[in-house]
């Protein structure tokens, strides 16, 4: 299990990210971002705390990786540019957009904002079109299908989309509070729920490998560490 999009109690989790990084262990999961919701009031605040345990946590567990990210949330697609530019020059790992689910007011134009700043993640895009998923593909950006309630409405309007065009996908759980948490079970029903057949599913898997190798090679705090698991 790979979950690159979870809260801790710096935004609207209800754990603190040692106890999120310890529950998501015993999920057997391999990598966990932590990715608090951010805008221009609150983004070093933020960065600097994620990044601080998620240091010091991969110094000791093996068994999990553990990213410092973001997620950029109802900010102006004015300035989606300016702080996923920032998030990044802070010490983010990963930026995930918060993308426009049709279950909160994000303002028209957050998607393809989020896509042309190059954000890694663009997190339950709900309202995403045809030529913003085409844009998708071609900035290397991932769609997400969600565990999360609300958000994963449109789960198979967005795999839909990105499997006609070629798009690349990825599972996370946006956890809150503990039982948003998932095994791969877990993972596996609701990516069938989205109308993925197993073929499809093992792709989507294998996207968060890569996405998470990429990252290996661009973060100092991997080098020379070995884990006990083949990410």
């Amino acid at each position: 299990m790979i979950d690159l999009h979870t809260h801790s109690i710096f935004s609207d989790g209800d754990l603190i990210p040692s106890e999120l990084i310890q529950r998501a262990r015993k999920k057997g999961y391999e990598a966990i971002a932590i990715t608090d919701h951010v805008d221009i009031s609150n983004i070093d605040f933020i960065i600097k705390r994620i990044n601080r345990v998620c240091n010091e946590i991969n110094k000791i567990y093996t068994d999990i990786i553990c990213l410092p990210g973001v997620e950029i949330t109802h900010s102006p697609p004015e300035l989606v540019k300016k702080l996923t530019v920032l998030s990044r020059k802070l010490g983010a790992k990963i930026v995930v957009f918060h993308g426009e689910t049709v279950v909160e007011p994000v303002e028209p134009g957050s998607n393809m904002a989020a896509i042309l700043a190059g954000v890694d993640i663009l997190a339950h895009p709900g309202r995403i079109s045809k030529e913003e998923v085409l844009l998708a593909k071609k900035n290397k950006v991932y769609l997400e299908i969600t565990a999360r309630c609300g958000h994963n409405i449109t789960n198979k309007h967005v795999a839909e989309l990105a499997k006609k065009i070629g798009a690349n996908l990825v599972f996370n759980t946006d956890t809150h509070i503990p039982e948003d948490l998932v095994d791969d079970a877990g993972r596996e029903k609701i990516l069938k729920t989205a109308g993925l057949n197993p073929g499809e599913i093992k792709i989507v898997i294998e996207n968060s490998k890569c996405l998470i190798k990429d990252l290996k090679k661009r973060i100092s705090v991997f080098s020379g560490k070995k884990y006990k698991k083949g990410l």
